[in-house]
This record gives structure tokens, sequence and C-alpha cells, in this order.
């Protein structure tokens, strides 16, 4: 459902108007379900693209889908990047990961944390896979972080910790638009993460990028993006 932006706040909540709602209507609060920054994505009066609550108990009846530009959709749901890996792999569509036997979910591992995915197989080592949703660009790339995350700096040091190990490990970046052609890091919004990143990439984690394609009828992984990191 298409509604206009009226503000962002508290990071997880927003004020929206239906397109066909008057203009002194009442605003509806809906659900953010991203805790970033969203840098040039919650702009007033911005158009934007809602769904229904998935739980019927919850407190808000919508929450936030897509965000609309001139020149594509952009997915805000840091949520989706997930599920969009898990149902790509089995597929074949991230040949990276092709060929492990099993899939399992939010794994804990490491000092208090989850694995988004750990791909296991018996016959190579266990492959433990984390998932960052991107919906920053600047200049035609896709960045990521778009504000500073200790929890990412975090997850990078126990891949490295799973390759020292004898695992496989891997940093996946899913990015929810289809403008973009690299991808690197936003090492001017968070230098940590990226020096994180650096360090993590020395002890044999891996790097993969995949851009979506995004319509009114889903998104879905698309293409491999270049990286492009010194």
């Amino acid at each position: 459902m298409p509604a206009k932006l009226i503000k962002r706040y508290k990071r997880f909540l927003a004020d929206i108007r239906f397109e066909d709602a008057p203009e002194d209507a009442d605003p509806i609060t809906i659900h953010c379900p991203n805790p970033g920054a969203m840098l040039g994505l919650a702009e007033p009066g911005m158009r934007v693209w809602l769904r229904h609550a998935k739980n019927p108990k919850a407190k808000l009846p919508y929450a936030w889908e897509l965000t609309e530009l001139e020149n594509c959709l952009v997915g805000i749901d840091t949520g989706r990047p997930n599920p969009i890996a898990e149902a790509a792999i089995p597929e074949g569509l991230i040949p990276e990961l092709a060929g492990y036997e099993n899939i399992r979910r939010e794994v804990k591992y490491g000092e208090n944390s989850r694995i988004d995915l750990l791909l296991t197989d018996t016959r190579k080592p266990d492959c433990y896979v984390e998932i960052k949703n991107v919906h920053l660009e600047r200049e035609g790339r896709a960045e990521f972080p778009d504000s500073k995350t200790a929890r990412g700096a975090k997850h990078l040091v126990e891949l490295a910790n799973m390759v020292k190990a004898g695992h496989r490990a891997v940093m996946l970046y899913i990015v929810q638009r289809g403008d973009c052609s690299t991808f690197r890091l936003a090492e001017d919004i968070d230098p940590a993460y990226a020096a994180a990143y650096r360090a993590a990439r020395t002890t044999g984690v891996e790097t993969l990028c995949y851009q979506c394609a995004i319509t009114m009828d889903g998104i879905t992984l698309d293409r491999a993006l270049p990286i492009s990191i010194d």
C-alpha cells in the first residue's frame, strides 16, 4: 500500500498518511523495521510502501517495506536478507555457497552470538555465513554500514575465530536496491567496522555481495556485485 512519509522517529516508528487521505487527516503510526540511519530513504514527503503487520497481535497494523525513489525501489526491512539468502542458496543462485547438504538458521556460536546461516556437509568444513542488509547508495556504489555498528564489528571477530578453528566463514552483503554497480565499505561512517573487516579478511574470512531485484511482486536475488575495498 502506498503512503506519504510524514516523519521517522525513535528508530522503529514512523508516521504516514495514505495517499487517498485528506491532508488534515490524522497521521498513522507504523513500524519501521530498520535500526540504521536510512540516509536518503526517510525524508518527509517520500513515497513509501507498507505491508500489513505479520503478527495479528502487533500493536501497529502496518510495517514499512519499501521506499520509492525516482529510479528504483529500496527495501528497508533488515529482516529480509536472511530469508532471501536462505531461499537462494539451495537454488544455486549463490554459486560460492552451493553444494552443502544442510542449512540451519540462528545457530549459537562464539561468545554469545548466533550465526545467520550455518551450512554443513559431511564432506567439507562447516561454513558460517553472516548476512548484512545494505540499503545505502552513494555515487552509484552500495555501501555498508550506514551508521556505526559495534555489533557488526563483533560479528567479524567471531567469523575470524571460526576460520582459525578450521571452518569456513563468509560475510554476505545483500543489497536491497537495484541502482548500484559496486560495493564498498562506508569507512567514513564507521572506521572501526572497516578496521574489523580488514582484520577478518587477513584471517581468511570471505566476502560476497549480491544485489536484489525489487518489484511489487517480491524481492529476489539478482546478481553479484563487484567488491571495491582496498
